[in-house]
C-alpha cells in the first residue's frame, strides 16, 4: 500500500480531521540520513505531523517546522507543502536509547524538553506567518497539539507514531489530527474526548495495518466520518544542481576564483536529502560573472 493522506469532516461538519499513512515516506528519510531508531521515530513523527499540516495549506503554499528541544538529536527541520510533499532531517541522526518506561522508543529524551517548536508558513504573501510554542513533552504529538491550541487557537488532538524494525528500517508510520471547528457542541466534544482516552495508541493502530480511513473511524467512531479527498504523499526534495550553481554564483567573483585556485572544484550536499553535487573546474569558470 502506497502512502496517502485523507481530509475529512465529521459530526455534521463540526470536526475537521486528517489521517495519513507515511511508512514509505519516513522510510525514504531513514535511508537517506541513516537515522538510528530513536532518531527515526522523532524525525518520522515530525514529518508525519508536517505532511498533515501541509494538507491544510492551499496550492503552492509551504511551511517549515523547526523543533529545538536541546536534546542530543539536535534540531529537527521539516518542510511540507499543500501537494503532499514533505522532506526533513535531524542534526544528529545517530541517536538511540533503550526503550522508555512504557516500552516505547524514548523520543522525548532524544528531542529534549527545553526549547521551542516553531512553524513558519509561506502563504505567498510578503510576510510569513510564524508561530512558536515551548516544547511541553518532547514526544511531539502532545507538542503539536499544544501548538494548535496555543498558537492557532484551534482545539486539536494530534497522534503520530513510528515503528522501527530491528535492522533500523521503518516498519510502519502514520498519524491523525482532529480539530474542533467553531460551534462544536459540548456533546460532541465530550464524546470525542472519551474516545481519545480509550483508543489504543496510534502506534498500535498503525502496527495493525489500519488505513487512514480506519484510523479516523477508531478515533471518531464508525459512520461519523465523511472523507472529502485522498492525496498521495511522498518524500520530495527540490534541491538541484541548478540551485547549487545559483548559490555559488551568488558568492561573487572573488569567492569563486578562490575555489578554482585552491580546490579546482566544488562539492555541496543538501541537508534535506543528502544528495551530493559536484562541480568541476570548467563548471566553476562558467559561473564567473561575464565582464
Amino acid at each position: 500500500m502506497s502512502d496517502y493522506l485523507i481530509r475529512a469532516l465529521a459530526y455534521d461538519n463540526q470536526v475537521r480531521a486528517f489521517a495519513v499513512r507515511s511508512t514509505e515516506t519516513v522510510s525514504e528519510a531513514q535511508k537517506r540520513h541513516d537515522t538510528w531508531p530513536t532518531a527515526s521515530a522523532a524525525l518520522g513523527r515530525a514529518m508525519t505531523a508536517g505532511v498533515m499540516m501541509g494538507a491544510m495549506l492551499k496550492g503552492n503554499d509551504k511551511l517549515t517546522i523547526k523543533i529545538e528541544g536541546k536534546g542530543p538529536i539536535g534540531a529537527i527541520i521539516v518542510d511540507s507543502d499543500g501537494k503532499g510533499h514533505v522532506r526533513g532531517y535531524v542534526t544528529n541522526p545517530h541517536v538511540h536509547f533503550d526503550l522508555n518506561s512504557k516500552g516505547k522508543l524514548d523520543v522525548a529524551r532524544a528531542v529534549g524538553t527545553e526549547g521551542n517548536l516553531t512553524v513558519v508558513k509561506d502563504l505567498g504573501l510578503r510576510d510569513h506567518f510564524s508561530g512558536q510554542v515551548p516544547i511541553i513533552s518532547g514526544e511531539l504529538g502532545e507538542d503539536f497539539t499544544y501548538y494548535f491550541a496555543s498558537s492557532e487557537q484551534v482545539p486539536s488532538s494530534v497522534g503520530v507514531g513510528v515503528l522501527v524494525n530491528p535492522d533500523n528500517s521503518i516498519l510502519a508510520s502514520g498519524g491523525f489530527i482532529i480539530q474542533l471547528l467553531p460551534g462544536t457542541s459540548e456533546e460532541t466534544i465530550d464524546y470525542i474526548e472519551k474516545r481519545l482516552s480509550t483508543i489504543e495508541p496510534i502506534s498500535k493502530l498503525i502496527q495493525k495495518g489500519l488505513t487512514p480511513e480506519q484510523i479516523l473511524d477508531e478515533v471518531l467512531g464508525e459512520g461519523k466520518v465523511r472523507v472529502l479527498d485522498k492525496m498521495p504523499i511522498s518524500f520530495e526534495c527540490h534541491c538541484s544542481k541548478e540551485r547549487i550553481e545559483s548559490a555559488i554564483k551568488s558568492l561573487g567573483k572573488e569567492e569563486i576564483e578562490d575555489m578554482i585556485e585552491k580546490e579546482g572544484q566544488a562539492e555541496a550536499q543538501c541537508h534535506f536529502c543528502n544528495e551530493m553535487y559536484h562541480l568541476n573546474k570548467e563548471e566553476l569558470i562558467s559561473l564567473l560573472p561575464k565582464d
